[in-house]
């Protein structure tokens, strides 16, 4: 997700005139590869496990690991510090955000699905912009819009058979990418910035439990069998390194620094996605993969393009 950093004036506008620095994108990148192969593994546990199980059982199996990752790094969990509220507050929107995807991807396809829960780093920049104080120039948001038509063009031009049910599908997936965006203008603008990242991560964990396990039930889910290796293998690591581990790593980004910067980047998360598809489910690339990473490298390049007119704040991380 993409722009700039908060000034540590909440009232003062902000350009977003510089980059992230180079751990950050290496972590990024790491993070994109992982949610990338992350949608291959949901799809392989399918014909075990439901999708809404699977999230359920995801959540449900993540808490305790941050639980655990927390308590060593000496996380006070329970300590009065604010953060109740807004912490409740993502978590509903967590589990909402699960709820729409999975249930819009049963009237929509899988490729417009792809493409309309990415419109969420273009919610983080208004968002951003709107309540958190930041700015994004016009080159920034070409490169959000380059970047975007990359990802568009990498996993397919939509089916031309659209009714009002594909419709509906769209719109949840789009609610979906909305509520993400929501989820991480609250950890970045509430007390929850303050709060450790297992603890902010933890509220959306835990509440979107019983959220999902609803949805679940109201689904008619259930598991007929007793799954097999490969799909408990990837419950695991579903459960402790992409909400466990991953999810924490973005969190701590998030505070660190510009939410919509750093939402820039989930574009290259489904060309990831697609290369995973590749190397596991034998799905062929195209020439036209290629392009589409170009136009996602060069949008890249131009959101964190350094703009030479803007001069950095020196109370805030670049």
């Amino acid at each position: 997700m993409s722009t700039q950093v908060i000034s540590a004036n909440p009232t003062r506008p902000v350009s977003v005139g510089h980059g992230l620095p180079p751990g950050a994108i290496a972590v990024m990148l790491m993070l994109c590869v992982s949610w990338g192969f992350n949608q291959v593994a949901v799809k392989l546990a399918l014909p075990d496990v439901p999708p809404m199980l699977q999230a359920m059982i995801r959540s449900a199996c993540a808490l305790p690991v941050m639980l655990l990752v927390g308590r060593l790094r000496g996380v006070k969990f329970f300590e009065r510090d604010g953060t109740l509220q807004p912490g409740l507050a993502a978590g509903l929107m967590f589990g909402l955000e699960f709820v729409l995807i999975f249930f819009g991807l049963v009237f929509t396809s899988a490729s417009r699905a792809a493409v309309f829960l990415y419109t969420a780093p273009f919610f983080v920049a208004l968002g951003s912009h709107q309540f958190l104080g930041e700015r994004l120039s016009k080159t920034q948001w070409s490169g959000l819009a380059l970047s975007f038509a990359g990802v568009a063009l990498a996993i397919g031009v939509p089916q031309p058979n659209v009714d009002a049910k594909v419709l509906l599908g769209d719109l949840m997936v789009v609610g979906g990418g909305a509520l993400w965006a929501a989820t991480t203008l609250v950890a970045k603008g509430t007390a929850l910035r303050k709060a450790a990242p297992e603890k902010a991560l933890g509220y959306q964990v835990a509440v979107s439990i019983p959220i999902l396990g609803l949805a679940s039930w109201i689904a008619g889910e259930r598991i007929t069998h007793m799954p097999g290796a490969l799909s408990l293998s990837l419950l695991a690591y579903q459960s402790i390194w992409v909400v466990g581990c991953t999810f924490v790593i973005w969190f701590a980004m998030v505070k660190t620094y510009s939410p919509s910067k750093l939402s820039a980047f989930t574009f290259i998360t489904p060309l990831f996605g697609v290369v995973a598809a590749y190397l596991v489910m034998h799905d062929t690339l195209t020439p036209v993969f290629g392009v589409a990473a170009l136009l996602v490298i060069a949008g890249l390049y131009l959101v964190n393009k350094p703009d030479p007119k803007v001069t950095p704040d020196p109370n805030v991380p670049a």
